[in-house]
């Protein structure tokens, strides 16, 4: 890929998910329910990300393998992680994130909460130009670092599912009303579902980067994991969900903190 391809490929999935936040901010306008907007994002950074790893940017030859296979990699996580929103805002409608902050801004909610959602479209740049890097490393066939690449993003994605798994199974039950959950995976961090997210985005870095020089701007793709654990971590992940909790739960969930570690899913020491 030259910088030439590089950058049009950039400004063309920056625009495409600008739209799309776009219309997540209408939408979530309309219809008064916040839980909207993650699954446009979700939905929206897939697909642009597949359309990216698929598009030919040299000639018209088919696609390689490593781009079939990268582009089924992340349509699988579209799929799945979208799928999952899909069925919770359904079912909820709101997500008390979103709400908080509407509430917060008040008359200006409308203008700030579409910034918000154009700077969301910002980091779904980041992936997705993460995915495009590694789709079109052109070292030839499938290798060693690939199959590892492979390996952690399913490896990941299986870890966010039972996770997911646990706690909609925890939150069924009419007995734990008002509990936390903290069985399996939530026993050992606050967020899993948040951490194997992250580690999903390590794989992409994995098959950008080649050593040997070339693919040079494979290196750009560790942008991806850094930006995600920057915004699960501190921005739009784990703080504002916290505060939501603390609210709730109040010392049951101060306990919690206590004794548990927030990301990571190894005791606490």
């Amino acid at each position: 890929m030259s910088l030439l391809q590089l950058v049009f490929l950039a400004a063309a999935m920056g625009l495409a998910l600008s739209a799309i936040m776009s219309a997540a901010w209408q939408v979530q306008r309309t219809t008064g329910h916040t839980g909207w907007i993650d699954v446009f994002w979700t939905f929206g950074v897939g697909g642009t990300a597949v359309v990216a790893c698929l598009i030919p940017l040299s000639g018209t030859h088919a696609p390689s393998a490593r781009q079939i296979v990268v582009a089924v990699l992340i349509a699988f996580w579209s799929l799945r992680l979208g799928g999952h929103i899909l069925a919770r805002t359904r079912k909820a409608g709101d997500d008390p994130r979103y709400r908080e902050l509407i509430r917060q801004w008040g008359t200006t909610a409308d203008l700030r909460m579409f910034l918000q959602l154009q700077s969301q479209a910002a980091v779904g740049l980041i992936l997705t130009l993460s995915v495009a890097l590694a789709a079109h490393n052109p070292r030839p066939g499938l290798g060693t670092v690939d199959l590892l690449g492979i390996a952690l993003l399913v490896g990941a994605l299986a870890g966010e599912a039972v996770s997911d798994w646990q706690l909609r199974r925890f939150k069924s039950d009419p007995g734990n009303r008002g509990q936390i959950c903290e069985e399996g995976l939530w026993s050992l961090s606050r967020h899993p579902n948040y951490f194997f997210e992250w580690l999903c985005w390590l794989a992409y870095p994995l098959i950008a980067i080649d050593l040997s020089g070339a693919n040079p701007f494979g290196w750009i793709a560790l942008l991806a994991p850094a930006c995600m654990y920057w915004v699960l971590v501190y921005v739009s992940g784990i703080p504002p969900l916290e505060q939501h909790m603390l609210r709730s739960r109040g010392e049951q969930f101060r306990a919690l903190q206590a004794r548990t570690r927030p990301f990571f899913p190894f005791p606490k020491g």
